[in-house]
């Protein structure tokens, strides 16, 4: 009986001491896990939308880069960390979709976290050279048929989002690109697209934004339904002449281990919402063209699913008529 009481006690103390803990959350530093290298889109609009939320806080928010494996290495730090909230990320299309639907990283699912919010939506896009034959995406899939393969478009990685983009556009009107496959970064793009080395990229309109302000490229169209206010001459799919509808891109989403306590998560979820609103922090997203897309907690873990799901069945299909390989 003496030992079931002290135990009892042990157990009440604990429970008292997690209470406690959580209640004066944050306590300490908060480490947020960019899973990219620095400098790059990601990289940038989070420790912006993080300086903004620090303000709020009565601890540091410091970012830090943890890159490879397409996001994995980072989600691994993400997924060992404590469930108290002191060790959030920022994950992208990558990390749910990339890298379960290849089972880069055995043992991970949607499960192993959870949602804070989705702060953004950038859309992948096709940039040409200021000098390119091609003035709209229609141009550019009549040339594709009548010289199949004479077009050279450059991707990050095989089997990763711009390909699948290009996929399945060449799925749904017949074109044929020839693919031509950079590291995961937007830098190599664009120095290709500069040397003539390839004819067009796909990737997001702002990872491209300097060379499309300085009159260096020009953006063919954006895989999207509403027009992008930073590039009101590029046109979204839907208000083209070829009558596709194909919306693809990445996201930024905000990410904690699972198991965090619910008023943790509402505390980062809040925190981070005042600084999305801000006039600074929208002034900024619009300069660099990019979309604020925010959605809760609850709102993003149910679109996150929704989104895997329809993903995941448009690559099975792809790879059932040998389009894809997984």
């Amino acid at each position: 009986m003496k030992l079931q009481k002290t135990l009892l006690g042990v157990v009440c103390v604990s429970a008292l001491a997690a209470g406690a803990a959580q209640a004066d959350y944050p306590n300490r530093d908060i480490r947020v896990i960019v899973p990219a290298a620095a400098g790059g889109g990601t990289d940038a609009i989070v420790r912006k939308i993080t300086n903004l939320a620090e303000e709020s806080m009565p601890v540091s928010m410091y970012v830090e880069n943890v890159a490879g494996g397409m996001t994995a290495t980072g989600l691994l730090q993400l997924m060992d960390a404590r469930p108290d909230g002191q060790t959030i990320a920022a994950i992208t299309y990558d990390s749910i979709i990339t890298i379960p639907w290849k089972d880069m990283l055995p043992g991970f699912g949607m499960d192993r976290m959870r949602m804070i919010a989705r702060i953004t939506q950038e859309a992948d896009a096709i940039t040409v050279a200021e000098d390119a034959p091609y003035q709209s995406l229609g141009d550019m899939i009549a040339a594709a048929k009548e010289n199949p393969g004479s077009i050279r478009i450059g991707i990050q990685n095989m089997g990763a989002r711009t390909h699948l983009t290009l996929l399945q556009l060449q799925d749904q009107t017949g074109a044929e690109f020839k693919i031509v496959s950079y590291d995961n970064s937007a830098a190599t793009q664009k120095e290709a697209l500069l040397n003539g080395e390839v004819d067009a990229v796909v990737t997001s309109l702002g990872d491209l934004a300097p060379l499309i302000e300085s009159g260096q490229a020009r953006g063919l169209v954006e895989f999207s339904d509403t027009q992008n206010e930073g590039f009101p001459n590029v046109p979204p799919v839907t208000e083209t002449d070829t009558g596709l509808d194909l919306q693809m891109g990445s996201f930024i989403t905000l990410v904690a281990p699972a198991r965090t306590p619910d008023d943790v998560i509402d505390k980062l979820e809040t925190t981070y919402h005042e600084a999305y609103e801000t006039d600074e922090f929208q002034q900024w997203l619009t300069q660099i063209g990019v979309t604020p897309a925010w959605l809760g907690s609850e709102d993003v873990t149910e679109w996150s699913r929704d989104t895997q799901q329809q993903l995941f069945n448009t690559m099975d299909n792809l790879v059932e008529k040998g389009v894809l390989e997984k």
